[in-house]
């Protein structure tokens, strides 16, 4: 099994492809294999790099360990550990943390950041009410509620049960009660950043919502933004040929922005 030990743990990962590499960071509902339609595509141009972050899939975390606090630090690693200088990063929901934490505190290693129904722990006060909104709208819902929408679930029986399967691979049971108060930027840290960002957003997420993605963006100057209709919290995994497309545009596009 394809592991480095890093930090206390045995961190699993993947490597498909070969060109300027691209590191997809999972969310909270996932891990490694969540991104199958993605590695299929971007490996036919990129070295992608899937990873699990500790506590997920492969890789199990150490007993009373650092939990969320050591992703970024885990993910410094595994670059370490692959010859990585820099890199481009794609985060998703809780990966969000892991790859905005390690642009913040690395940004000459990152070439640009795609940060997908994340807003990546901010602390900023425009930030913070809106998420306390969210929390307060989405109490007793059920992960896959907040991760798929209704419209989805009802269309797509199938696929939904893969995403159950896949979120199945995390046992046991990741805890992340701590991630909503973890953050790993300030507003002044994402003023003065230069790494191109693009904050991506399905139009129906309930877990991050629009209005709270775009609190993200404008306290990001070098950031763009976009919505994705008919999607919810996974526009990866629901709309898989739209969120590639846009990647693919967004990195490919980066040299005459």
């Amino acid at each position: 099994m394809p592991t480095v030990h890093v930090n206390g743990i045995d961190l699993y990962h993947e490597v498909s492809g070969n060109g300027d590499p691209v590191v997809f960071a999972h969310g909270a509902g996932g891990n490694h294999a969540s991104w199958w339609q993605q590695v299929a595509d971007f490996s036919n141009t990129y070295q992608v790099i899937t990873f699990d972050h500790r506590g997920f899939g492969h890789s199990k975390d150490i007993h009373n360990g650092p939990g969320i606090n050591a992703f970024a630090d885990d993910l410094e690693a595994l670059l370490e550990y692959l010859g990585i200088d820099q890199t481009f990063l794609v985060a998703q929901s809780m990966g969000g943390w892991t790859s905005l934490g390690f642009t913040v505190r690395h940004p000459n290693r990152v070439r640009a950041l795609v940060m997908a129904d994340t807003p990546g722990g901010i602390d900023d006060p425009s930030v913070h009410e809106i998420a306390r909104e969210v929390a307060k709208t989405n109490q007793g819902k059920s992960l896959l509620e907040r991760a798929l929408p209704q419209s989805f679930r009802d269309r797509c029986p199938e696929k939904t049960e893969l995403y159950t399967a896949i979120y199945g691979f995390n046992f046991p049971t990741p805890d992340t009660s701590g991630l909503r108060g973890t953050k790993v930027a300030t507003a002044a840290q994402l003023k003065s950043l230069k790494v191109p960002i693009l904050y991506l957003v399905g139009q129906e997420d309930i877990s991050t919502p629009p209005n709270l993605i775009e609190a993200a963006h404008r306290l990001t100057p070098s950031s763009s933004y976009l919505e994705v209709p008919g999607a919810g919290h996974s526009v990866y995994f629901e709309k898989p040929e739209v969120f590639n497309y846009l990647v693919h545009q967004f990195l490919e596009n980066l040299d005459i922005q």
